[in-house]
């Protein structure tokens, strides 16, 4: 049984930065592998091998580089690991170096697509990253682990990835989007000259299908906000965060949750939607303050109880997404609502009650940040913000 550790060697200088390499071990036999990453000793946690993160912002995303490029490494020598026993045959440590730096001269797509999930995390995009990691994982389970090529994608794996992925029950918008991830990481090496386009994507569905509408009605809306939760706090909390997202234009969960005080000012909130990076501006409404002063913590430096502390922020938020989805299913039930509300649903049916009240679709789009259309971002951008806030107090005086 194969193994793979990272290991650290102190400089014999004072002061001076020491190497990291990676250690093998098959059959008692040792091999290393060195690498370019260089860190003093007090940046190296030797108890768990790993990178320690230190105080100074600079040299901490430094090491976070590091970090992720270690984890790569080790993740593409487990895959050369897995690969030697699959084929069934013996094999040597030094095979597996040698396979190890075979596939780091010729550019696997793993690599490349795990180094652009890197590059959208340091752009703080973290939904885009999310999206990504899970189309990787779901193409790795379909390899086994077993890398392959950026030279080797072709239709002919892209039928095989799709017939995978029917045969599991995924949906074809699933699959779609899932294809749709993949083909634009293989562009992008394609733009940057790694690999030669040959179309591995032209007999694969990548289209859209029409999906069942998510929105409820205003009258539904207005059921759910009259719905008497106190005696059951986690229902009223998950009822609150769903109203909030409609008060704020079906503001999506992830960019409520990086709500900070400092973002409402003068009575509006401004934001960046962490999806696109578009900056919004939304006027603040009595209803809004309403859940704000709710729960309200005079400490606490986010506008809701979402993110509590600093560290670990995508870790919070997402536990808390899936508890209120979880006792909003719940409210589904006693509501008699069919199908059950998520907070996504809060999005849709703003959208839908907007578009019911004669809503200019421009106004819509720049209300909810989309810019999936640069046509529509063209138009858009010179749309005076306070219809988008005229639009919104509209609504929410049917509530």
């Amino acid at each position: 049984m194969a193994s793979v550790k990272v290991k650290f060697r102190p400089s014999t200088v004072s002061g001076k930065e020491g190497t990291v390499y990676y250690q093998i071990i098959h059959n008692r036999v040792i091999r290393r592998i060195k690498t370019d990453f260089r860190i003093f000793k007090e940046e190296w946690d030797a108890k768990n091998s790993r990178v320690a993160l230190v105080p100074d912002a600079g040299r901490a995303a430094f090491l976070l580089d590091f970090k992720e490029r270690m984890a790569v490494d080790v993740k593409r020598l487990n895959t050369v690991i897995r690969s030697l026993e699959g084929n069934g045959n013996e094999f040597t440590a030094e095979d597996i170096v040698e396979k190890y730096h075979e596939s780091v001269n010729m550019l696997s797509f793993f690599q490349f697509m795990e180094g652009v999930i890197g590059q959208l995390k340091r752009l703080n995009k973290e939904r885009t990253a999310e999206n990504y990691t899970a189309a990787l994982n779901s193409f790795m389970h379909f390899r086994n682990h077993n890398d392959v090529l950026l030279d080797e994608i072709d239709f002919e794996l892209m039928m095989e990835y799709e017939a995978y992925l029917k045969a599991k029950g995924i949906t074809m918008n699933t699959t779609s989007f899932y294809m749709r991830i993949l083909r634009a990481v293989y562009n992008r090496a394609v733009e940057k000259e790694l690999t030669v386009q040959c179309r591995p994507f032209r007999r694969v569905y990548t289209g859209v299908d029409k999906t069942v509408k998510r929105a409820v009605s205003l009258k539904t809306i207005k059921l759910i906000k009259d719905m008497d939760l106190s005696q059951t706090p986690s229902l009223d909390f998950a009822r609150d965060i769903f109203m909030f997202s409609f008060y704020t234009r079906g503001i999506s969960f992830v960019d409520m949750a990086y709500f900070k005080k400092k973002d409402l000012q003068g009575g509006v909130l401004s934001y960046r939607r962490r999806k696109t990076g578009q900056q919004l501006f939304v006027k603040w409404e009595k209803c809004m303050q309403e859940v704000v002063d709710k729960y309200q913590v005079d400490e606490r430096e986010y506008l809701l109880p979402i993110i509590r502390t600093a560290g670990l922020e995508q870790r919070q938020y997402r536990n808390v997404l899936r508890f209120v989805n979880n006792n909003l299913k719940k409210i589904s039930v006693l509501a008699g609502l069919q199908p059950h509300i998520t907070m996504y649903v809060s999005r849709h049916s703003w959208a839908s009650a907007a578009k019911s009240k004669n809503v200019p679709l421009a106004v819509i789009c720049e209300s909810m940040g989309h810019d999936s259309e640069t046509t529509t971002l063209i138009y858009l951008a010179s749309l005076d913000s306070s219809l988008i806030d005229q639009a919104n107090e509209m609504i929410l005086k049917k509530l």
